[in-house]
């Protein structure tokens, strides 16, 4: 797999990792808005989400039974996938051919929990997105439905970003254009959300990951309460480190 390395700048936390994992439903608004804090913050980007769907892509593609968990998950190891890991593009490329709009599909919405609930396939695919946030030397805003618990657990900054069913749906009815209808949506919001629910909690926040409820905040509101968070959340690490190491310079430690 080939990943596209962007320059990354210190903004925060110079010279160390800054990881910002951000989960939630469909329709949170997690990708528009994790891609924007990563724009302002200089750091690399990656939609776990997207790996799934292209993996899905992949399996009808090649007439992959979706009910096979071992086909899907030798699929999944050997997905020719390409990635846009900067926040200022996007593209997702499967064997060289540009996917990017065709993942996005309803067809491909429908079938993405299918896969996405293949725990081998998750495994591979999660294998991945380690290996990128590290390619990126841990500094990336990294957004899906486990990254918080699973991919990067350790991650210096973690946020669940949700919203009220009502906003989800209105959401994903926009981000779509209007092309989709109201059961189109409902399969692509809640019902994916139910079947994914089942191999990850992304609904309800682990220990030490922080809520954002963006249900009455619009798009700039929310990447603000989010940068919020992150520097919040950045500052208090540095106070406790600090705080520490006078303890320890005080006591001879």
């Amino acid at each position: 797999m080939t990943q596209e390395l962007i320059e990354t700048v210190s903004v925060l936390r110079p010279g160390k990792s800054l990881v910002v994992a951000i989960d939630g439903p469909s329709g949170s608004g997690k990708s528009s808005v994790s891609k924007e804090v990563a724009r302002r913050l200089k750091l690399a980007y990656l939609d776990t989400g997207a790996m799934y769907r292209a993996l899905t892509w992949f399996c009808v593609e090649n007439g992959t039974d979706l009910n096979d968990g071992a086909a899907v998950e030798t699929a999944a190891e050997a997905l020719p996938l390409e990635i846009s890991t900067s926040p200022q593009e996007e593209y997702v490329r499967v064997d060289g051919k540009d996917v990017t709009l065709a993942i996005r599909e309803p067809a491909i919405s429908a079938a993405v929990s299918a896969v996405a609930t293949t725990l081998g396939a998750r495994t591979e695919l999660i294998r991945r997105q380690r290996e990128l946030i590290e390619k990126h030397h841990r500094r990336m805003v990294v957004e899906g439905r486990d990254i918080t618990t699973v991919v990067a657990p350790g991650a210096e900054v973690r946020m669940l970003l949700t919203a009220s069913e009502e906003a989800r749906l209105r959401r994903r009815g926009i981000q779509l254009g209007g092309s989709q209808n109201a059961e189109q949506l409902a399969a692509q919001v809640t019902q994916r959300d139910a079947k994914d629910s089942t191999v990850v909690n992304f609904t309800t926040a682990a220990d030490g990951v922080v809520t954002l409820d963006s249900s009455e905040l619009d798009f700039d509101e929310t990447v603000q309460a989010a940068l919020d968070i992150v520097d919040t959340v950045v500052n208090y690490t540095v106070g406790q480190q600090k705080s520490t190491s006078q303890h320890r310079a005080a006591h001879g430690d």
